[in-house]
């Protein structure tokens, strides 16, 4: 089994008005942790969507207009994902999504390839998310009186590293280091099975 972790970085939290911005990811085999694929690029957007842009968002994830304006067209970025998941036949009960928020990340996702086009590939209708993972494992382990409730450490991704002595995310929030964090997470979390090291 295949892991797509992916990380998206916007100009604002409403998909009707604002737009992706950069997206990452890393294809994972799901068994051993190994690094099959990465993929990163700023898309560029026009003037008018960048006006349109949320400060907060913008003062979190550090983009500039010079970046963005010199981004990449949306139709290639498109392209090249696409090239990438026929190549690691990322498919139904072949693959999964992996994301920090994933009705976040997917929405904007589609705004780069459209959910008829990702339909007709197969491509895997499976978005999981780290917190949930954190959550099923950190009520177990409360039954158990092995740990403490989910609510009771925080389940932010950077709340969830801290519970396992990792290190926050690096800044700014760029989409590489998200998904790059949200590996590290999802190794002491729930562990590759075949991999070095196994989940605490």
């Amino acid at each position: 089994m295949i892991g797509v972790f992916l990380d998206t970085e916007t100009n604002g939290l409403n998909s009707q008005v604002h737009k992706i911005l950069e997206i990452a990811f890393q294809v994972i085999d799901l068994s051993t942790g190994e690094v099959k694929d990465s993929y990163q690029t700023v898309v560029h957007q026009p003037l008018n969507v960048w006006e349109r842009s949320d400060r907060e968002s913008l003062r979190i994830n550090g983009f500039s207009w010079e970046e963005v304006s010199k981004g990449k067209p949306a139709d290639l970025a498109a392209s090249e994902i696409i090239a990438c998941f026929t190549k690691w036949d990322i498919l139904r009960k072949k693959a999964v999504f992996i994301c920090q928020n994933p009705s976040f990340d997917r929405i904007f996702f589609s705004q780069l390839i459209d959910s008829d086009t990702q339909e007709g590939y197969k491509w895997p209708y499976h978005w999981l998310d780290l917190a949930s993972m954190y959550w099923a494992l950190a009520m177990n382990q409360a039954k158990q009186k092995r740990g403490p409730l989910p609510w009771e450490t925080g389940f932010s991704k950077d709340l969830i590293a801290a519970s396992y002595k990792l290190p926050t995310e690096a800044k700014p929030h760029r989409a590489m280091n998200g998904v790059s964090h949200l590996v590290l997470c999802y190794e002491a979390v729930v562990g590759f099975p075949n991999g070095a090291t196994q989940p605490v």
